[in-house]
């Protein structure tokens, strides 16, 4: 697609097996459901199969930098985990113009992303990690990220020069090597909470009342992440956690209408 300073250009990475095609295909249509410009989605992936003509395909790179990468993540278990910082290569999307607006793959688009996406410009912006906020440190989740490439390149130039450097900063995790690098430069903001929610950290009712009532929506909630478990499948159909009780869920309607019903609705059934 060539550049148009009109689009919103959104992006997400689907590598390896644990998410299907139709996860990049609901996200799209949430995405594009949910923001006020046309849309440009681009899904970075080595598997393309299955994904709607509209989702824009960026090749995986195998960057040079993998391996010494991968011996620095197996070392602190955490194999694979930070391929997305090849989404923050400068030059990587053509054309482009303006920030781009991510997400991972087990996140619920839920209400109008024009907030996230302008939100606090020039900046990288990250949702406060839940744990991580609760343990007192400033490390900010993944699930959604708005960045510029063309601002925001030395999150993926620190790993190219220095990977092993880069992972045991880290402690092997992608999104603290993103918030950690860009706080320190100065170059950080929060996205507000109430927008980007956590499905098992504010949406459950209260133990033990979530063994009786459904998951609740809160009431700004633009973006559900479903991280950890119970993942969306799981809570469409209700989830049970012996060893945390706490985590037990009833089974999701609002999440049928908003990841299911209205993307079948938009795409059509064979996409979703």
């Amino acid at each position: 697609m060539p550049a148009d300073p009109t689009h919103a250009t959104v992006a997400c990475i689907k590598w390896g097996t644990a998410f299907g095609a139709d996860y990049v295909n609901r996200l799209y249509s949430g995405v594009r459901r949910n923001l006020s410009r046309p849309v440009r989605f681009l899904c970075m992936t080595e598997h393309a199969e299955g994904l709607h003509p509209d989702v824009e395909v960026l090749d995986l790179p195998d960057e040079p930098f993998r391996p010494a990468m991968d011996a620095a993540l197996a070392v602190a278990d955490r194999k694979g985990a930070m391929r997305k910082v090849s989404l923050f290569r400068p030059g990587l999307i053509r054309d482009l113009q303006g920030p781009v607006l991510g997400f991972d793959l087990d996140v619920v688009i839920t209400g109008p992303l024009d907030d996230l996406l302008g939100f606090a410009p020039g900046k990288v912006a990250m949702r406060a990690d839940w744990v991580e906020a609760r343990r007192g440190r400033p490390t900010g989740h993944g699930s959604v990220f708005r960045y510029d490439p063309a601002r925001h390149g030395y999150l993926y130039e620190e790993v190219a020069r220095d990977p092993a450097g880069a992972v045991a900063r880290a402690r092997g995790s992608e999104q603290r090597h993103t918030s950690t690098l860009a706080q320190a430069r100065g170059d950080f903001a929060y996205l507000p909470p109430d927008q980007v929610v956590s499905f098992k950290h504010d949406c459950y009712p209260t133990f033990p009342l979530n063994w009786l009532l459904p998951p609740r929506l809160p009431d700004n909630a633009r973006v559900v992440c479903f991280h950890g478990h119970p993942k969306m499948p799981e809570a469409l159909a209700g989830y049970t956690s012996l060893s945390a009780p706490n985590r037990t869920c009833r089974p999701c309607g609002w999440l049928r209408e908003h990841w299911v019903e209205r993307a079948r609705a938009d795409l059509g059934a064979d996409w979703v």
